[in-house]
């Protein structure tokens, strides 16, 4: 189901009473009215919705804003929700609305309860929201379930708004840091033989959140993971301890409070991500969520757009 609200509504009569014009010949055909907006005035005396639509349209329609707006005010006093229309200032339209029209705007609410506010102005273009995306090298902190709470409603926001959302949580499981999780465990795994593994070396993990991993190899390998090449034991052991981190990041995930959903974990090897859909738009809501970043998945993976909050 679709509905407006009443400033979608109301957008709608300010366009119309552009169209009207044009109808008469006031207006030019062909007016591009896309940047035509209702919003509340800034000052609440100033009436109910502020329109600019004079003032966006006067250059392409050859007219003056004020007069323009004087004659889009003109059709929208005679508008069945409308109590006055007033010009302001170089060719803004405040409008005051009839006490009607939020009676009207509250019974939809109760009516349509969850539905209301529903539409389909995404129009079914897909967008990938990434968040929490906790490096599996360390533990989740409170900054994760920052970005777990806003990421859940956003994308929630946006599938109630008609945009195919797929929620995201990416997965860092090549590189550096990930050889460095692989031989951190390895020492736990080591403790967890009771051999002395003496201070963690510098550029390793020391937390103590590894200990479960190294225990956990120890009690399924034994004492014969040691006999294998280096090579290929530190390989199974970033294998596991990936996949145990990884099933921390769902546990929490999925146990917390919030109950923040994710329909994949993307594995960021390769030029594109699995999972994501071609085309989509990238929207990251982590713990730096105000540098909003969107991303166009079908373009070069490094390349992004960075738009201010």
């Amino acid at each position: 189901m679709v509905t407006k609200n009443i400033f979608a509504e109301l957008l709608a009569r300010v366009r119309g009473a552009a169209d009207a014009l044009i109808a008469a010949g006031v207006l030019p055909a062909g007016l591009d009215q896309s940047r035509v907006t209702v919003e509340p005035p800034r000052d609440p005396t100033h009436g109910d919705i502020a329109t600019n639509a004079a003032m966006v349209l006067a250059k392409d329609a050859g007219k003056k804003p004020r007069d323009l707006a004087e004659a889009i005010a003109q059709r929208l006093r005679s508008d069945d929700l409308v109590a006055r229309a007033d010009v302001a200032g170089p060719g803004f339209i405040n409008l005051t609305l009839k006490p009607a029209a939020w009676i009207d705007a509250l019974r939809s609410a109760v009516r349509l309860a969850s539905e209301y506010g529903k539409s389909d102005l995404g129009g079914g273009v897909p967008v990938n929201v990434e968040y929490v995306s906790a490096n599996p090298t360390g533990p989740m902190h409170v900054g994760h379930g920052r970005g777990a709470v806003f990421g859940d409603a956003l994308a929630n926001l946006l599938a109630f708004t008609g945009y195919k959302v797929t929620r995201e949580y990416y997965v860092n499981d090549a590189g550096a840091q990930v050889d460095a999780l692989a031989r951190s465990a390895y020492l736990r795994y080591c403790e967890a033989l009771g051999e002395d593994i003496g201070v963690i070396p510098e550029g390793l993990y020391p937390g103590d959140y590894l200990k479960p991993v190294g225990m956990l190899i120890a009690k399924t390998f034994g004492e014969t993971l040691k006999e294998s090449p280096e090579a290929e034991r530190l390989a199974l052991v970033r294998a596991i301890a990936l996949e145990q981190r990884k099933s921390r990041g769902r546990e929490a995930r999925h146990r917390s409070r919030h109950r923040a959903r994710t329909d994949d974990d993307i594995d960021p090897r390769g030029s594109r991500c699995l999972g994501r859909q071609p085309g989509a738009f990238l929207l990251r809501a982590d713990a730096d969520f105000p540098r909003r970043i969107w991303r166009q998945i079908d373009r070069p993976y490094r390349a992004n757009y960075r738009m201010a909050a």
